[in-house]
Parts: C-alpha cells; sequence; structure tokens
C-alpha cells in the first residue's frame, strides 16, 4: 500500500481539479440555451467526491517518487481522467452509451479529435465547452508528462531532452515547481493570442475560446460537423495554422525564449527540421492541388499548409475533405498521419527528433559500409546522442508498428474493413483524429463503428499519448516483483 498511496494522493488531486473544470460548462446557461447543468454537477460532484476519499486514502507527506510510482502515475492518470471525463456525456440529455462516452472522453483528454459524435452545429453550448476543456487540460497534461516524467522514464528515446527541461531553475524555488509555473504561463499566454487571433479573424467569442483551446492542445474537436469548413476566411485558416505549428513546438522553448534566449527556438535542430518540413510539403500539395483542381495557387497553398499543419501536429481540424484531392494527396497524408510535431509539445505521433534519429543513423551506416574502421560521433543539438537513446528510439519504432498491426487485425475482426481499420489505428496511436476512407475520412466520424473496434480505438489512444512503452512496462511482471 505504501506504493500506491502517493500515487493515489496525486491522482486524488487531478481528480478534484477535473472536478471544478465540470462547472465551467454551466456558465453557459446566461446565453439562454438549453444545457444540461445537472448533469455537470452530478458529475462534478462524484468526482469532487472520489477525489477527496482518495486524498483519505493517500494521506501522508510525498518527499519524492520512485520510478515505479511515476510509471503507475503516468499511466493511470490518463485512464482515471478519461474515465471519470466521460461522466458529463453520459448523463447529458444525449444519454450516450458507455461506449461512445468513454470514446469521446478518451479521445478528448488525449488530444486525439475524433468524435462519434453529429449535428455539432446544433449541440448545446455546454457540450462543446465540455469537449474543448478535456483537450485542454489534456493538451498541458501531456506537456508536463513530456517534459518532466517521460525523459526520467527514458521512454522512447525522451532521454534526450532530459536536460533542457530541467535547466530552468531559481536558486530559491525547486525546478520541478518553477518549470510546472512557467510551461503553464506559456500555455495560457499562448490560448490567449490564439483566441484573440481567431476573434480578430471573425470569430465570435465562444466559437474563438473553443478553437483556441483545441488549437494549442493540437486536438482538433470543433464546434461545427465541418469542422474549419464552416468558416470561409483564409485569415483564420493561416491563424490556426500558425498556432497549430506552435502547439506542435517544445514548449520549454518558448520558456527559454521568455527568459531572454531569443535564439533558442530557431536554433533547435528539431524545430529547424520541423518548420521547413511542413513549408516543404505544403508547397508540393499546394501546387499539385492548384494544378489539378484549377485553383489559384495562393488559395490551394493555404488549404493544403492549413491541412498539412493539421496532420503533421496532430489536431486533426479539416478545412475541405482532402480525400477528394485525388490519390497523390491521400497517400501524403496518410504518411503524414505517421510524423507528428516535436518532442515536449502537445502534439502526438512518432515525434520528429526519431525521423532525424534514424537518417543520422542510416547515413552513419552508409559511411560505416564505406569506410568500415571510421571513427564517428553522432551529435544532436550540440550533443552527443549515445547508443542507449538510438536504441531506445529504435525500440520504440518498432513497437509502434507492431501495435498499429495489432489494433488494425482487431478491428478487423469486428469486421470492418482494411483502409479503415489501418488509418483508424494509425489516427488513434499518432492522436491524429480523422483517418481514410468514407466512415472515418475528414468528412465522416467514429459513430458507425462497433462497439468493439471503439473499445480498441479508446485503448491505443491512450497507449500513443502515453508513448507505449510506459504502458507495457507497467503490464510486464518484473514490473510488480520490484
Amino acid at each position: 500500500m505504501r506504493t500506491f498511496r502517493p500515487v493515489i494522493k496525486i491522482l486524488s488531486a487531478l481528480l478534484i481539479m477535473v472536478s471544478l473544470f465540470m462547472l465551467l460548462p454551466i456558465v453557459t446557461l446566461i446565453d439562454g440555451q438549453h444545457a444540461d447543468w445537472k448533469a455537470f454537477l452530478i458529475s462534478s460532484a462524484i468526482t469532487f467526491v472520489s477525489g477527496v476519499i482518495g486524498l483519505i486514502v493517500g494521506r501522508g507527506d510525498i518527499h519524492h517518487l520512485r520510478q515505479k510510482q511515476m510509471f503507475l502515475l503516468t499511466v493511470m492518470a490518463w485512464f482515471v481522467i478519461g474515465f471519470y471525463g466521460s461522466l458529463p456525456l453520459i448523463l447529458c440529455s444525449y444519454h450516450l452509451s458507455i461506449t461512445d462516452a468513454v470514446f469521446e472522453s478518451i479521445s478528448g483528454i488525449t488530444t486525439t479529435g475524433s468524435t462519434i459524435l453529429s449535428g455539432l452545429d446544433h449541440m448545446p453550448s455546454d457540450l462543446l465547452l465540455w469537449r474543448s476543456l478535456l483537450q485542454w487540460m489534456g493538451g498541458i497534461g501531456f506537456i508536463g508528462m513530456a517534459v518532466a516524467i517521460l525523459p526520467f522514464l527514458r521512454v522512447g528515446g525522451m532521454r534526450l531532452f532530459s536536460t533542457e527541461s530541467s535547466e530552468w531553475s531559481d536558486k530559491a524555488v525547486p525546478r520541478t515547481g518553477t518549470l510546472a509555473k512557467g510551461l503553464v504561463g506559456v500555455y495560457l499566454g499562448l490560448s490567449a493570442a490564439c483566441t484573440l487571433g481567431y476573434w480578430l479573424g471573425g470569430m465570435d467569442i465562444f466559437n474563438a475560446v473553443n478553437h483556441a483551446m483545441t488549437t494549442l492542445a493540437t486536438g482538433g474537436y470543433s464546434t461545427s460537423d465541418q469542422s474549419f469548413g464552416q468558416f470561409h476566411s483564409n485569415a483564420l485558416l493561416w491563424v490556426s495554422t500558425v498556432f497549430m505549428a506552435l502547439g506542435s513546438m517544445p514548449f520549454f522553448l518558448f520558456l527559454r525564449t521568455a527568459h531572454g534566449q531569443y535564439r533558442a527556438l530557431w536554433t533547435d535542430d528539431q524545430v529547424r527540421f520541423f518548420v521547413k518540413f511542413l513549408l516543404i510539403v505544403s508547397l508540393v500539395l499546394g501546387a499539385h492541388h492548384a494544378w489539378t483542381t484549377h485553383t489559384g495557387f495562393w488559395d490551394a497553398f493555404t488549404q493544403a499548409a492549413f491541412n498539412v499543419t493539421s496532420i503533421v501536429s496532430t489536431t486533426g481540424f479539416a478545412s475541405q475533405d482532402y480525400t477528394r484531392w485525388g490519390a497523390f494527396a491521400i497517400a501524403i497524408f496518410f504518411f503524414l498521419a505517421f510524423v507528428g510535431g516535436c518532442s515536449g509539445s502537445t502534439a502526438g505521433g512518432l515525434k520528429i527528433f526519431r525521423f532525424q534519429l534514424s537518417m543520422m543513423l542510416l547515413k552513419e551506416q552508409v559511411v560505416r559500409l564505406m569506410h568500415p574502421k571510421a571513427v564517428l560521433s553522432r551529435r544532436y543539438n550540440r550533443r552527443i546522442i549515445g547508443d542507449d537513446i538510438i536504441a531506445s528510439s529504435v525500440a520504440f519504432s518498432f513497437i509502434y508498428l507492431a501495435t498499429m498491426a495489432a489494433m488494425t487485425l482487431l478491428m478487423s475482426l469486428e469486421g470492418v474493413d482494411l483502409v479503415t481499420s489501418i488509418t483508424g489505428a494509425a489516427t488513434a496511436l499518432g492522436n491524429v483524429g480523422p483517418g481514410l476512407g468514407n466512415l472515418i475520412g475528414p468528412a465522416g466520424n467514429f459513430q458507425s463503428l462497433p462497439d468493439g473496434a471503439k473499445w480498441v480505438l479508446s485503448i491505443g489512444m491512450i497507449l500513443g499519448r502515453l508513448e507505449l512503452l510506459s504502458v507495457l512496462v507497467v503490464l510486464s511482471p518484473a514490473f510488480w516483483r520490484k
């Protein structure tokens, strides 16, 4: 029990915080629309009481967390909050099934953006706000986990960023506390700036707030079935493109910039590669779109940049049904779903740095074939890369693809077609949102999938958010014998 008490205490504190967020959608009562205020009030009460009981059970001082406790906390937090987050959706007037409500909640808290809901244009504003809040909470939660916890746990090569994530400290304040406050401040500041940008671009304040929360969280929940197709403004598309890209960059670098290191962002190898990648792919796809549809180049480039950034950042917004852009565009978007943003951001996916490490390793192998006795050093962001980081990254990539294959097979057992199965698995693990095909493509949703497939995807979304290896460690018998 001693092992579990600190974990229970921290989880309980998180539940109390979530219960307070559940009260925020009730403020939409002032707009005169129908609101399920009882559902949110009851859900908040259940979550709050659960948190208080947990604090009593887990009472005691927490001096530090051992590695085993950090693994448990990392895995359990997303499952627990995902299930409690589904309560308003179960108790509301829509009376979603447990499967659908849990799927929608987990998709929100993992910032995936896949949805089973339709008719969003006529949905009560309180439910729309709750979906956005789930993603906003998940975004800041993942930043904290990616910057402060995963590097310590040596998950999937994330230890590469352990030094960067611990450099911000005042002598009078513990490093973790200073870092957490700084990251929250950056997240709030960017959210406010994005809200202002959307409002100046023509959105009403409700849409601006909701879309700002899901943009910075790279989540992709919208207030309309048309997603960003409801807004016919290139200016809004560019505002969203910029902030989706910012949400996909390492937040600790924004913190450095705020402390006067103004070149920290652009001199980072990961950020520079990420921006160049987005620009090149957007130009290629924009040119193809303009050529095949006879659209003006600027409009075609705007649409391409928005949708490419949306998929690479794992946000999942859509301004058009890009599956109608032709086979070449469909192929590009399928492969983009695997890329992801930068480490230490709200984005999911394999992450840019793993592609860079793989290219570095490939180049090294080619050189060794020509010069077997060559002495080579690996450097990333001006630091030497050890074999342990390479091995961890390769292991993560392997288990990522193996898990996607297993999920595809499980979904096919439920009678789901191959395109939907494989792209559904890819979009769940990458926390992207839309898949491909008529069912789960950018113009569809996940409602028509069998319940079994929805549970497979729900678990896949959490696996992807937790970088897979964290869950495998907790599930291993050796973990519980320690």
